[in-house]
């Protein structure tokens, strides 16, 4: 059995500027895992840079509210609603309300730096 607490994760800001915490990935557990899970803050009023992956990613939003971006669409996102972004699409999210933006990142196949091109 694997369990990983969310405090035991040690949070960093990411390329496109969000607060994250890695809660599972391949190369830091001994975990036979194709992708990644992450957890996201974003502060009121920001928004993370722009950027685009290689691979698939999901955001599952968890308290907030937001504006996703996806290449030449947009939507506002709220809590409960789940966010699929394919491989090369360019992508940001936006923290539109007045508390934090706290979002779930899983990318397929796991995220690697050499993966993501910021705008």
């Amino acid at each position: 059995m694997f369990l990983q607490d969310l405090e035991d994760c040690k949070p960093f800001f990411a390329g496109d500027n969000t607060l994250l915490r890695e809660i599972l990935h391949p190369d830091k557990a001994p975990l036979n895992l194709r992708y990644s899970l992450a957890h996201a803050v974003l502060k009121p009023g920001l928004a993370s840079q722009s950027h685009k992956l290689r691979t698939s990613e999901v955001y599952y939003i968890l308290e907030g509210e937001g504006k996703m971006f996806i290449n030449n669409e947009s939507a506002n996102v709220f809590p409960g609603y789940t966010i699929y972004i394919p491989p090369e699409a360019k992508q940001y999210i936006q923290n539109t309300g007045n508390t934090d933006l706290k979002f779930l990142c899983i990318v397929d196949p796991a995220w690697k730096q050499e993966n993501e091109v910021i705008f």
